[in-house]
């Protein structure tokens, strides 16, 4: 695979030094359908691109899921805006790992994004991480899928935590449920 434009791997320092980094959303008025993650990784705040360690799985399962017409690298996240998808996070600090981040912070987190929603709109929102959810919005019992409740206004889909550290979905199943999310949000 040709490498992006703009492509580069940080340096074990530059990873290092990216504890506690925000990086911007990728988020405009009126898309479609908003992913959420947890928290931005080392890696990804090093080089400010959503889901950029290599060996995460959410641009193999956006493509598995009919997203893109082909495998995405982070580096061209800002073409998701194009088909009317955008990107954000539960909570914007960079740690090594998402149990790093207090239940307060994602219950805070879940406020800050229904203001956004309420602000950009969006149809759909989808919260990548099945068990963050149920503590961001105080829901224990929530199952993966569409969701009852909407955010805002925008439709609710909970789908797994996307990263390498998870093993409990591979790329097929995520695959699926991104499917899933992507007939439930576009068929029309």
């Amino acid at each position: 695979m040709e490498m992006p434009l703009g492509f580069w791997k940080p340096s074990k320092e530059q990873i290092a030094l990216s504890a506690n980094k925000q990086i911007p959303d990728v988020i405009a008025p009126g898309i479609k359908l908003l992913f959420c993650g947890i928290n931005p990784g080392l890696y990804t705040a090093a080089i400010e691109k959503h889901f950029g360690r290599p060996g995460n799985r959410f641009w193999p399962a956006l493509f598995a899921g009919g997203f893109t017409p082909r495998l995405f690298s982070p580096f061209e996240q800002h073409l998701l805006l194009l088909d009317n998808i955008g990107i954000t996070n539960l909570v914007n600090r960079a740690t090594a790992r998402a149990d790093e981040v207090e239940d307060n912070e994602l219950q805070k987190g879940a406020e800050i994004l229904s203001e956004k929603i309420a602000k950009y709109k969006p149809e759909a929102v989808a919260i990548l991480g099945i068990t963050t959810y149920r503590t961001a919005f105080k829901k224990p019992k929530a199952k993966l899928g569409l969701q009852e409740d909407t955010i805002s206004g925008a439709k609710l889909w909970v789908l797994p935590n996307p990263s390498g550290l998870n093993a409990h979905f591979q790329i097929k199943e995520l695959g699926f449920l991104f499917t899933q999310l992507k007939s439930g949000v576009f068929a029309r």
